[in-house]
C-alpha cells in the first residue's frame, strides 16, 4: 500500500486527489498546523510515502511514473516526491532538516504554506534560543516561504544528501505547480490537449527494438498489453502463457508431420507476440518485479531451445537425425549471447572511453536505414523466431537448422569483429597516472568478467600457483584462453574416441584456463575470455557426443549443454541485477567449466556404448537440479531489486 500526503493550500475543483486514488494511493491531506515529518513517520514503515503539492497539475500517467514505479527507491517530478520503505528514513530526515531548519536547506523552490499558517519566529539578535522554546543546539523551526513547494524542497534535500532520486522522462506529459490562476489555466489546457493514454501506449514499447518486432508485432501487441492490464493480468502470467505456447509448438514440431510443423510455426509466432506483450504490459502498468525479470530472461532461452529439441525429435520421426545441428545451433546462439554480455559488463563503467569505431557507429545511427539494417544483421530474437517459424512451416528441420547456423554465424562474426575493433581502438582514459595502462577496466568490470568466466577449483589452484610477472600483459588472458580452447578442440576432434590420449586436451585446457584468470581481467580484450571458455566447453561436449556414434548421446549432450547454459544465463542476470554471481560453493560444486570438460572427457575415455549416454544424462540431471534449486531459491527469496530490460539489446 502507498500513501500520498497532500501539502499546501487545497485548490477548489482540483482532480488531483481523485487521480491519486485511481493509482491505488491512499490520500491524506495535511492541515496548516500539521507536522509533516510526524505525519509521514506515523505511517507503517513498510509503505511507500509520497508528498504531493495540492496545487500540482499533472497527467495521470506522469503521476504513475513518478509515484508507483517499483524499481526506484526514491523518485520525483515537479510538485511530488516519493520514497519506498528503504528510503523512508532519508525522506523523514529531509523533511525534518528542511522544514525545521536543522541544516541549511538546498537551493530550490520553497515549500508551500497556507495564508494563515503561523510562522515560528527566530531568536532576535542577542536573544537565547531558550527564550523562544527551542533547544540551545537547534535552530528554531523555519518553514518554507509562502508560495513555495514542499515536495520540491524535500527532493532537493534528498539529492543534497546523496540519495539518488529518479526523475522519469515525461516527454509530452505535464507535471507542474502553477504560481497563479493564469498559469494553472494554461497547465490544465496542456493536460487536456495531450492524450496521456496514447503516450502511455507508445512508452510501453521499447525505444530500441528489432525491425520485425517494431513493425510487425508492437503495433498491435501494445493493445493486447492494455487489454491484459484492464483485466488484471500480470506480466508473469503472460510470460508463463508465452512459455506454454512455445512448449505446445515444440510438441507439434515433435510430431514430425507437415500439419504439425505448420501448427508449430504459427504457435511459435503466437508465443513471440505474448513474449513482446509481457514486457509491454510491465511498462504499461509499471508491474516490474524480481520474479518477472528472472522469468523474462530465462524463459526466452527455454522456449527457443525447447523448440530446437522439438524439431530434432520431429526430424527423427521422419528418419533424419539432426540432433548435432540442433545442438550446434544452441551452442552458437549461447556463445553469441556470452559475447554480448561479456562486452557489456567489461564496459559497464567505461562511458568515458571512446574509439573511432564507436564514433563511426554513432554516426551511422544518425542515418535511418542503416540503423534497421544493422539491427537485422545481428539476427535478434524477432527476426530469428520469424525465420524459424516460416521455415518450420514450409521446409524441413534440417533446412531450419542450416539457416540458423548460417545466420547466427554471420551475426556472430559481425558483432564480435565490431567489438574487437572498438576494444583495440579505445582512446586513453583521461587522468590516468603515468605508468598505468589506460585500459579503463574497473574493479567491478574485472569481477564481472571473472564471474562470467565460471572457473572451478582446478583453474583456481593453477591461478594461485602461477607466476604473474612484474608487469601486467595486455593480451595475456585472451591468448591463454584462445590457445587452450584451440588445443582442446583439436585434441577431442583428432584423437581416437575412447582413447586416454584425449585427456591431454582437457588437462592442458585446465592449465591455460587457470593462467588466463590468474590476474584481474582488465586488459582491452579480456572480455573475450568468457566466450572462449563457453565455446570450449559446449563444443567439446558436442564433438564428443557426435564422435561417440552412440544412440542417445547427442540428445543427452543437448540436455547437458542446456543445463550448463542455464547456469551461465543465471549468472548474467544476477550480475545485471546488481546482486553478484551465484555463490562460490555452487560454482565449485558443479566443477567450473574446466572441471566439467575434464569430466566429460574422462567419461568418453572410460565408458563406451550406452554407458557414455548414461553418464551424460546423469551429469545433465545432477547439474540441472543443482543450478535450478539454487537459482529458484535466490530469485524467490533474495530480495533482489526489481529490474527490467530497457536496453533494447537484441536477444
Amino acid at each position: 500500500m502507498s500513501t500520498a500526503i497532500l501539502t499546501g493550500q487545497p485548490v477548489a475543483g482540483s482532480r488531483l486527489e481523485g487521480d491519486l486514488r485511481s493509482l491505488g494511493l491512499d490520500v491524506v491531506t495535511a492541515g496548516a498546523d500539521d507536522d509533516l515529518a510526524a505525519l509521514a513517520g506515523a505511517l507503517p514503515a513498510t509503505e511507500r510515502v509520497a508528498l504531493v503539492d495540492a496545487r500540482l497539475v499533472a497527467h495521470v500517467h506522469a503521476l504513475r511514473l513518478a509515484l508507483t514505479d517499483p524499481r526506484f527507491p526514491a523518485a520525483a517530478v515537479p510538485g511530488a516526491v516519493t520514497a519506498q520503505p528503504e528510503q523512508r528514513p532519508a525522506l523523514l530526515h529531509a523533511l525534518t532538516t528542511t522544514l525545521r531548519g536543522t541544516t541549511t536547506a538546498p537551493t530550490a523552490p520553497a515549500a508551500a504554506t497556507t495564508p494563515n499558517q503561523a510562522v515560528p519566529s527566530r531568536p532576535a539578535a542577542g536573544e537565547s534560543a531558550a527564550a523562544v522554546g527551542t533547544a540551545p543546539d537547534q535552530a528554531a523551526p523555519t518553514p518554507p516561504a509562502a508560495g513555495g513547494c514542499v515536495p520540491d524542497v524535500v527532493s532537493g534535500a534528498l539529492l543534497a544528501a546523496g540519495v539518488p532520486v529518479h526523475r522519469p522522462e515525461l516527454g509530452a506529459l505535464v507535471a507542474t505547480v502553477p504560481g497563479d490562476d493564469a498559469e494553472r489555466a494554461e497547465a490544465l489546457a496542456v493536460v487536456d490537449g495531450v492524450d496521456d493514454e496514447q503516450v502511455r501506449l507508445r512508452s510501453a514499447v521499447k525505444a530500441r527494438d528489432g525491425f520485425f518486432t517494431t513493425f510487425f508485432i508492437s503495433p498491435y501487441s501494445r493493445y493486447i498489453a492494455r487489454w491484459c492490464a484492464r483485466r488484471g493480468l500480470t506480466p508473469n502470467q503472460v510470460t508463463t502463457a508465452s512459455l506454454l505456447t512455445a512448449l505446445i509448438a515444440a510438441g507439434c514440431a515433435a510430431a514430425g508431420t507437415r500439419p504439425g510443423f505448420v501448427a508449430a510455426g504459427i504457435l511459435l509466432l503466437a508465443s513471440f507476440v505474448l513474449d513482446c506483450t509481457d514486457g509491454q504490459l510491465a511498462r504499461y502498468s509499471l508491474q516490474y518485479s524480481t520474479m518477472g525479470a528472472w522469468l523474462d530472461a530465462t524463459f526466452d532461452r527455454a522456449k527457443e531451445y525447447a523448440f530446437y529439441a522439438g524439431l530434432a525429435l520431429g526430424a527423427a520421426r521422419g528418419g533424419d537425425d539432426v540432433w548435432a545441428l540442433a545442438l550446434g545451433a544452441m551452442v552458437l546462439q549461447t556463445c553469441r549471447h556470452v559475447v554480448d554480455f561479456s562486452f557489456t559488463e567489461a564496459n559497464h563503467d567505461a562511458s568515458g572511453n571512446t574509439s573511432p569505431t564507436a564514433a563511426l557507429s554513432g554516426k551511422l545511427d544518425g542515418v535511418g536505414w542503416t540503423v534497421w539494417v544493422r539491427r537485422m544483421i545481428v539476427l535478434p530474437i524477432g527476426e530469428r523466431w520469424a525465420m524459424i517459424a516460416v521455415l518450420t512451416a514450409v521446409a524441413t528441420p534440417r533446412i531450419v537448422f542450416y539457416a540458423l547456423l548460417v545466420g547466427c554465424a554471420l551475426a556472430a562474426c559481425y558483432t564480435t569483429t565490431g567489438r574487437v575493433l572498438r576494444s583495440l581502438t579505445r582512446r586513453k582514459v583521461m587522468g590516468v597516472p603515468p605508468g598505468v595502462k589506460p585500459w579503463g577496466r574497473t574493479d567491478r568490470a574485472a569481477q564481472a568478467l571473472a564471474d562470467l568466466a565460471d572457473s572451478g577449483l582446478i583453474a583456481e589452484v593453477v591461478a594461485a600457483t602461477s607466476f604473474r610477472g612484474s608487469r601486467p600483459q595486455a593480451y595475456r588472458a585472451p591468448l591463454y584462453a584462445a590457445v587452450g580452447t584451440a588445443y582442446l578442440l583439436l585434441t577431442v576432434w583428432e584423437r581416437p574416441f575412447g582413447s586416454w590420449l584425449m585427456l591431454f586436451g582437457p588437462l592442458v585446457y585446465a592449465i591455460t584456463a587457470g593462467r588466463a584468470v590468474m590476474s584481474p581481467l582488465k586488459g582491452p580484450l579480456d572480455w573475450l575470455v568468457p566466450p572462449l571458455f563457453r565455446t570450449a566447453e559446449y563444443t567439446t561436449i558436442l564433438v564428443l557426443a557426435a564422435r561417440s556414434e552412440v544412440n542417445g548421446a547427442l540428445p543427452a549432450a543437448f540436455g547437458l549443454v542446456a543445463a550448463v547454459a542455464y547456469h551461465h544465463y543465471d549468472t548474467v542476470y544476477r550480475i545485471r541485477g546488481g546482486t553478484g554471481a551465484p555463490p562460490h560453493w555452487l560454482v565449485r560444486a558443479i566443477g567450473g567449466h574446466e572441471g566439467r570438460v575434464l569430466a566429460v572427457a574422462v567419461a568418453a575415455a572410460l565408458l563406451h556404448g550406452t554407458g557414455f549416454t548414461i553418464a551424460l544424462t546423469a551429469l545433465a540431471v545432477v547439474l540441472a537440479l543443482a543450478v535450478l534449486i539454487e537459482s529458484i531459491r535466490f530469485w524467490v527469496s533474495s530480495g533482489a531489486p526489481a529490474v527490467h530490460d530497457e536496453t533494447g539489446e537484441p536477444a
